[in-house]
């Protein structure tokens, strides 16, 4: 897989933001080294968040982002704001671009609040200084830490200089990347179970497979995929005892009757969650199932948009099933893609899917949006263990968890 193959939900994202005509479309431009970004003597010209994937050493694999003018007027200009706020909920790095022959205004000052709010670290970069910024602005204007630079996207100046701060700015560890393979050894026999039904892709698997698969294999351990209608008979016919059964939650009621209680049992989605570093809170929020009501709205969130089949687990099967475990007539809403409520407060519960295509910081931005608003939250994986009665064995491999059922 090369780096443009990266999912999304990997890649460090790096927003810049700023008012308009600071330039942010022009440094973007140069420091992706290609017309990403549309560019304008015209205020606004950026209507809404850029992105584009690409890879800056060290780091890697990146998504920069372009946003619109957080200065923009009218009713569209606030939904461009809207827009560049929602960006910082899923920025890892923020570039605060600031005209350098004019300064910091007040706008940009908010900015600085909020990713000082958000917990965003921030890079200043002052553009524009071919235009003549003055020697003693820029000793005055220089910070300690190192995290302001001087730049110009037209003539290219000190554009290598900041992708190298950018790239330093955060520190990487290969061990957050590990999805399974710190709970398994070299050589463990883990069996995967995928099914196949009319709501499964066609001819390829799903991203949380497909990743699993390779961390296995970074494990030096060895993976059998098989379809859940076959799980019985290749226990049966497998040389040795598994180490591990991660299933498709779905699938979770059949599967673990298959598997012998003595072999490890758990699911995509609940390593997802513990992945994206929300799997304590999706654990505790779990069971507010039982504490549902008619009437009582719950909130089901997808990472993704796809075409929704007959069969879809996120609108069809898990509502389903929560109304057969709860016995009550609850309502049901859902949200997609980027799309997530700021207001959670008229739900009694949320259930997100593994998020597989969103980063850590987005995730975790959509959890503590639930946790600020005392809303339980929880997802796919977690809830249908639950209601099946085997959370506390598929989470078995992490005694911390379990003190917490």
């Amino acid at each position: 897989m090369g780096f443009n193959d990266t999912p999304s939900g990997n890649r460090i994202h790096i927003g810049f933001f700023g008012r308009r005509n600071a330039g942010k479309s022009s440094l973007v431009n140069a420091v992706t080294g290609q017309e990403l970004a549309v560019v304008s003597d015209t205020k606004g010209t950026t209507t809404d968040p850029v992105y584009k994937a690409m890879e800056l050493l060290p780091l890697g694999p990146v998504m920069i982002i372009d946003t619109p003018g957080i200065d923009d007027e009218g009713e569209l200009g606030e939904l461009r704001i809207k827009k560049t706020k929602q960006v910082l909920n899923k920025t890892d790095i923020a570039v605060l671009v600031v005209d350098g022959t004019e300064g910091v205004w007040k706008e940009d000052k908010e900015l600085m609040k909020l990713f000082e709010a958000k917990e965003v670290p921030y890079l200043v970069v002052y553009n524009k200084v071919d235009l003549g910024l003055k020697e003693e602005y820029y000793s005055k204007t220089q910070d300690e830490d190192g995290n302001t630079i001087f730049v110009s996207a037209i003539n290219k100046k000190n554009v290598n200089e900041l992708k190298e701060k950018i790239a330093h700015f955060v520190k990487t560890d290969d061990s957050r990347f590990q999805i399974v393979a710190d709970l398994i050894h070299p050589m463990d026999l883990i069996v995967l179970v995928v099914p196949i039904d009319s709501s499964a892709p066609k001819g390829r698997l799903i991203l949380p497979q497909q990743q699993v698969i390779r961390d296995i294999l970074e494990a030096g351990a060895v993976s059998v995929v098989v379809k859940d209608t076959e799980l019985k008979e290749t226990l049966q016919k497998l040389g040795e005892k598994p180490y591990m059964v991660i299933t498709d939650s779905q699938a979770f009621a059949r599967v673990s009757k298959e598997v012998p209680e003595d072999i490890l049992l758990t699911s995509f989605s609940i390593l997802m969650a513990r992945w994206k570093g929300y799997l304590d809170t999706a654990v505790k929020g779990v069971t507010a199932l039982n504490r549902l009501q008619d009437g009582d709205r719950i909130l089901i969130s997808e990472g993704c948009t796809h075409h929704r089949q007959c069969e879809d687990i996120g609108t069809v099967k898990l509502p389903n099933w929560i109304r057969n475990y709860t016995g009550k007539e609850v309502q049901f809403e859902f949200c997609s893609g980027t799309e997530f409520p700021d207001d959670l407060s008229g739900y009694k519960l949320v259930v997100h899917c593994g998020a597989c295509m969103l980063n850590e910081r987005e995730v975790r931005y959509r959890m503590k949006c639930a946790m600020d608003q005392a809303i339980p939250f929880t997802n796919y994986g977690i809830a249908i263990a639950y209601m099946n009665g085997i959370l506390a064995r598929s989470i078995e491999m992490l005694p911390d968890l379990r003190k917490l059922l």
